[in-house]
């Protein structure tokens, strides 16, 4: 048996309500931009209690509900297990593709809400932008739409972005925007 053919990944899916999803194999830019959120994650949470986690880790909501973000931070550790993460994630981080926008914006959404996840981000690559939502009386509401400046805004428009995303878990972290959508095509 040839040793490269040996290792197989298994194919990726999520189960929302009750129904099988399968998952693509993310695009370059996808990819990329997950990497440098969890990536930015990881540095500011290292030594700190909260833990971030990146695509490829199982979140069990309920009996009917089982997700897989891009990338997460999880501050409660009793809820990791080494299958995946047993309840809902503080963060977490949706990267949008073509198959699941609609699933992202919509079920998952209210699925988050519901399932008490405090913050939550729609990511999109093609228009370098970041929505967050937050978690407030069990309800999200937008709290901003990110967007990196570019060429073709206006002037004040190009003035109006912000440069860097808060992370509203900690009070003095935020990650400049130019590094979440770093290297991208």
């Amino acid at each position: 048996m040839n040793e490269n053919l040996a290792y197989q990944e298994e194919p990726r899916e999520e189960l929302l309500h009750g129904e099988i999803y399968m998952m693509s194999s993310p695009s370059v830019n996808h990819s990329q931009t997950a990497s440098n959120i969890y990536y930015a994650f990881r540095s500011f949470l290292k030594g700190k209690p909260c833990r971030a986690f990146n695509d490829g880790v199982d979140v069990y909501l309920s009996e009917n509900d089982r997700v897989i973000p891009d990338a997460m931070i999880i501050c409660s550790k009793d809820m990791i297990r080494t299958d995946g993460i047993h309840g809902a994630p503080d963060l977490i981080v949706e990267v949008l593709s073509p198959s699941t926008a609609k699933n992202d914006r919509g079920y998952k959404k209210e699925l988050y809400e519901k399932s008490g996840v405090k913050e939550y981000w729609i990511v999109s690559t093609e228009m370098r932008s970041i929505e967050v939502y937050r978690l407030t009386n069990g309800k999200y509401g937008l709290d901003e739409i990110y967007q990196l400046a570019n060429d073709s805004m206006v002037v004040k428009d190009k003035e109006a972005c912000a440069d860097a995303i808060p992370i509203s878990l900690y009070n003095n972290f935020s990650i400049p925007l130019e590094d979440i959508f770093y290297n991208l095509f």
